[in-house]
């Protein structure tokens, strides 16, 4: 899996850090940023998850399959 996303239409809501902090975190002005973009198989659920609740579909994955 790829983690990707969209800064410009981040509205920081926090929910993927939350979520999944090891994948996910927020800049200085609360944009998401990913730390982790190909996160190892243990945390895919919960990157799916996030990216599902994400309110603006600012996240996008490409998985391996």
């Amino acid at each position: 899996m790829r983690v990707t996303v969209n800064r410009d239409t981040c509205c920081g809501s926090g929910l993927c850090v939350v979520a999944v902090p090891q994948v996910f975190g927020q800049d200085d002005e609360t944009v998401v940023v990913v730390n982790e973009p190909e996160p190892p198989a243990a945390l895919a659920d919960l990157v799916r998850q996030a990216a599902r609740r994400c309110p603006t579909g600012t996240i996008r994955l490409l998985d391996d399959a």
